[in-house]
């Protein structure tokens, strides 16, 4: 199994076919998922494109280091890169659900060179509003502390078609207390700066997400967005066909 050497810490990631022959589809897994969530996608994705999926630090196969730091959004945007040069990929269509929606937004404000499109799949953009921001990051800390006290069990039932394997109790806290909190706007407030073809995806049953990728749609010019028939929070789980045949229509139109 390929694991990425990262500070000293092991990211594991997995490649689809030829990750050089075109820019391949780079898939993030939302917080207290993992690769194995994709597994509904990735053959039916990696027949005209290379696909690589990953665990975050903290999450399914990776490591838990104990540096808060390696945690951080910027920490989690400089592994993506780093696994595109693993990859010997200079370009990427950055797709990710939830939480890895989040970081492939961040990826592509960052290092917009690196990023052919992005598939945004029931997805918020952060908060403009400081009390919002301050409600999110105090479920998120929460979270984090449930996990501190009861483990992997605070994460509920891991037994379904993509149960994430996780290792680690203590760096899913880790990544709930530094990777899921919000610390700023910034990515909410750039979203009109984005020039890369954009697909949002939203499953119907999504409540907690319809609103933001409505706003997602809007803010960033061009951007396509398809509510998922019948889909909840997992769209790619819950309804793989309909979101397969959506990602490969807007893989297919990009130049």
């Amino acid at each position: 199994m390929p694991y990425l050497d990262r500070a000293g810490a092991h990211i594991f990631y997995e490649v689809t076919g030829d990750a050089r022959s075109q820019p391949p589809l780079l898939l993030s897994h939302g917080f207290g998922a993992s690769s194995a969530m994709w597994q509904p996608n990735i053959d039916a994705l990696a027949a005209d494109r290379p696909v690589i999926a990953w665990d975050l630090c903290g999450h399914g196969r990776s490591d838990s280091p104990a540096d808060p730091a390696r945690y951080a959004h910027a920490a989690c945007v400089a592994d993506m890169a780093a696994l595109l040069d693993a990859a010997g990929a200079e370009r990427a269509v950055a797709g990710g659900l939830s939480l890895g929606g989040f970081l492939s937004l961040a990826f592509c404000l960052e290092m917009p060179h690196r990023v052919a499109g992005l598939v945004l799949c029931d997805t918020g953009p952060g908060f403009r509003s400081e009390e919002a921001r301050e409600r999110w990051n105090n479920r998120a800390l929460a979270l984090a502390d449930r996990l501190d006290h009861d483990g992997l069990r605070a994460l509920g039932d891991d037994s379904g078609p993509a149960a994430a394997g996780h290792r680690s109790a203590s760096g899913l806290a880790l990544a709930a207390r530094n990777m899921l909190t919000q610390p700023d706007s910034r990515v909410i407030d750039a979203l009109a700066s984005i020039r890369v073809p954009v697909l949002v995806l939203v499953g119907e049953r999504d409540e907690a997400f319809l609103g933001a990728a409505g706003y997602i749609a809007a803010k960033i010019p061009g951007a396509q967005k398809i509510v998922i028939p019948g889909g909840g929070h997992m769209c790619n789980i819950d309804q793989p066909e309909l979101f397969n045949e959506a990602v490969l229509a807007f893989l297919d139109s990009l130049p």
